[in-house]
């Protein structure tokens, strides 16, 4: 009667965990890349919340694109939720990216795996949501790719806490430095001196020779990447606003900077006239 009242327990326990556990798909194969969905509550700046995460792996030496390629070209992410089940939104989230340097140039991404979190809201918080996911993004090493991946997932409402999901959320850059060592905008300024208009950026950081920074204008405008110019314990970088953009097209408009560097990340949004 012990050993049956134990074993009964132990059972018990197990469902009691499997039910509050994180979740995930199987992973979905391609060439030289393979996707998966997970889904956990995790807290983002201390805010708990339901979260899915799009987890990408690569071999080694293979690269994926943030949402603002580069200016070499790529093909940023796309996410599709059509076809899931009480999803009132998801809203993707993007860990900070790294300059890539290839032969073709500059991009903008993420090296060998990444993982997207996505916040989720249900239509009904005390019931499951089904997921269904279609993903279109790149892979690329000496050549690029187009992959697509196709994921089904029931999220329970009562679903655990994701230390992978936790992980991911701690790399998405937040709206203002949320330690000392995040790197964040000392100053900007438009220096028209040479007759040629650039964005300037000052850029505090506690690891500058490490800094960078990524600057998205509104749809539809391209922004080249910055250039690094001076490194004596801060990073300024210089945006060339006649290569490729014209800056009227800029004007009033905000634009978004993300800022890296060894440290941590945060981001920003300045808007001149």
């Amino acid at each position: 009667m012990i050993k049956w009242a134990l074993g009964l327990l132990l059972v018990s326990s197990a469902a009691a965990w499997a039910d509050t556990a994180a979740v995930s798909s199987d992973w979905y194969r391609g060439f030289n890349n393979q996707a998966r969905l997970v889904a956990g509550h995790a807290a983002r700046d201390g805010q708990q919340g339901l979260y899915a995460g799009v987890d990408l792996s690569m071999p080694g030496g293979w690269k994926t694109y943030w949402r603002s390629p580069g200016d070499a070209g790529g093909v940023p992410p796309e996410f599709d939720w059509e076809g899931s089940d009480n999803l009132a939104s998801a809203t993707v989230l993007y860990p900070a990216p790294h300059r890539i340097h290839d032969k073709a140039g500059d991009v903008v991404g993420y090296k060998d795996a990444i993982l997207f979190p996505v916040l989720l809201t249900p239509k009904d918080p005390k019931r499951p949501i089904t997921l269904h996911a279609k993903i279109a993004y790149g892979v690329c090493k000496d050549i690029c790719i187009p992959a697509e991946a196709d994921l089904k997932l029931v999220v329970p409402p009562d679903v655990g806490n994701s230390p992978e999901l936790a992980k991911a959320l701690a790399s998405v850059p937040g709206s203002t430095a949320r330690t000392e060592h995040d790197p964040h905008l000392a100053s900007w300024r438009i220096d028209q001196s040479a007759g040629k208009p650039k964005l300037v950026l000052d850029v505090a950081s506690a690891a500058p020779e490490t800094a960078d920074a990524f600057v998205e204008g509104p749809a539809g405008v391209y922004v080249p990447l910055p250039k690094r110019v001076s490194v004596a314990g801060k990073a300024l970088l210089e945006v060339d606003l006649t290569d490729g953009v014209n800056i009227k097209d800029l004007a009033g408009k905000p634009l978004r900077i993300t800022m890296i560097d060894s440290q941590g990340q945060s981001e920003t949004t300045i808007k001149f006239e």
